[in-house]
C-alpha cells in the first residue's frame, strides 16, 4: 500500500478535548478511527478513549497482515467497545453511562470499508467531489430525509446535536456499515468530528481538501473551521488519507508498507492534550482521567480474550 496520511485534533474553545483519533497499519491493511465524546453526558472523553484504544488494539492483534473480513471486524469491534463502555460505567457505579460517536475505516486489498454510529463523518472525495459520505444518526438528518428541513435550516436547528445512535448509553447502537468501495489513485478519505464539518459544511470539506496535499490542507481546513465557528468552537479533529498507485515511484511524504514485516503494525494514537485550565465543579480532573485510562486498559484486555 502507498498513501499520504495526516491527523490533527484541536481543543477549540472548550475546556477539554473529548475527541480521540488514531490510525494504524500493517503491511497490507490500514485502519483509521475517530471518536467524539458526547459533551452532554459526563466522562465523554473516557468513552472516546476506550473506543479508539479498543478498536486499534483489536486491529493490532488481527491484522497479520490482513483482516479476514474487514466489514465484520468493524461491526464486531465497535460493538465490543460499546459493551466495554457500558461495563465501565457499571463497575464504577456512574450515574450516567459515558457516550461517544465513532467512525472507523479499513483500507485493504484496494477496497475501503467503513462503519459509524453518530454524527462523526467519513467523506470519500474523488475528482473534486463527494463520491460517498456517511449519513448522520441525528434527529435533523431524519427531518432532512422526510423533507422537513433543507441543509441550511438543519445547520441552525436547535436540535442539530441530538444523536440517536452512539457507543455507550442505555441503548444498543445502530452501527451502519458501508459496502466495500474500490479505491483509485488520488482518492481521498477524510474522517472528522462535527467540530469540523459543522462550520465548513460539505462543500468546505471538498474545497479544503480536493487537489491538495493533506499534510498542508488539514491544518488550513481546521483553521477555517475555527474561524467560522467563532466563540462557540467545539473540539475539532480530522484524519485525511490520500490513496496512491502502487506503481508510482514518487516518494516525498508518502507512507509505503512494502517493506513492513508481516507481523509488524505501526500505530499513531492522538490522545488530544487537554487544556491547562482549572476544573469546574463537577468536571473530571486530570488525575481521574489518568486513573480511568488505566482501568480502560484492563477492560480492553477483558474484551481481547
Amino acid at each position: 500500500m502507498k498513501f499520504t496520511i495526516y491527523q490533527e485534533s484541536r481543543i477549540g474553545r472548550r475546556k477539554s478535548n473529548q475527541d480521540r483519533l488514531a490510525y494504524c497499519y500493517s503491511r497490507d491493511a490500514l485502519l483509521m478511527v475517530i471518536a467524539d465524546g458526547m459533551g452532554g453526558h459526563r466522562h465523554g472523553e473516557i468513552a472516546a478513549h476506550l473506543a479508539v484504544q479498543s478498536v486499534t488494539e483489536a486491529f493490532r492483534r488481527e491484522a497479520t497482515p490482513t483482516l479476514g473480513e474487514p466489514g465484520r471486524f468493524l461491526s464486531r469491534v465497535l460493538m465490543n467497545a460499546h459493551t466495554a463502555i457500558v461495563d465501565h460505567a457499571f463497575d464504577k457505579d456512574l450515574d450516567d453511562t459515558p457516550r461517544t460517536t465513532i467512525v472507523a475505516c479499513v483500507a485493504q486489498d484496494g477496497l475501503a470499508h467503513w462503519a459509524h454510529a453518530g454524527d462523526s463523518r467519513l467523506y470519500l472525495l474523488r475528482d473534486g467531489r463527494v463520491a460517498a459520505r456517511t449519513r448522520d444518526h441525528s434527529r435533523v438528518q431524519l427531518m432532512i430525509d422526510q423533507g422537513l428541513l433543507d441543509d441550511e435550516a438543519a445547520a441552525h436547528h436547535p436540535e442539530r446535536n441530538r444523536i440517536y445512535s452512539c457507543l455507550g448509553g442505555t441503548r444498543t447502537p445502530q452501527i451502519e456499515l458501508s459496502m466495500p468501495t474500490p479505491l483509485g489513485d488520488g482518492d481521498l478519505l477524510a474522517l472528522c468530528t462535527d467540530g469540523v464539518w459543522g462550520p465548513v459544511r460539505d462543500q468546505g470539506v471538498v474545497d479544503g481538501l480536493a487537489g491538495t496535499n493533506v499534510m498542508d490542507a488539514v491544518p488550513k481546513l481546521l483553521d477555517r473551521a475555527e474561524q467560522l465557528a467563532g466563540p462557540g468552537c467545539d473540539n475539532l479533529s480530522m484524519i485525511a488519507m490520500c490513496w496512491h498507485d502502487e506503481h508510482d515511484a514518487t516518494q516525498d511524504d508518502r507512507e509505503s508498507t512494502q517493506t513492513l514485516a508481516l507481523d509488524r503494525v505501526t500505530t499513531q494514537l492522538n490522545v488530544c492534550g487537554r487544556a491547562r485550565v482549572p476544573a469546574a465543579a463537577g468536571d473530571i480532573s486530570d488525575d481521574e482521567i489518568e486513573k480511568a485510562i488505566a482501568e480502560i486498559k484492563q477492560a480492553i484486555h477483558k474484551y481481547s480474550r
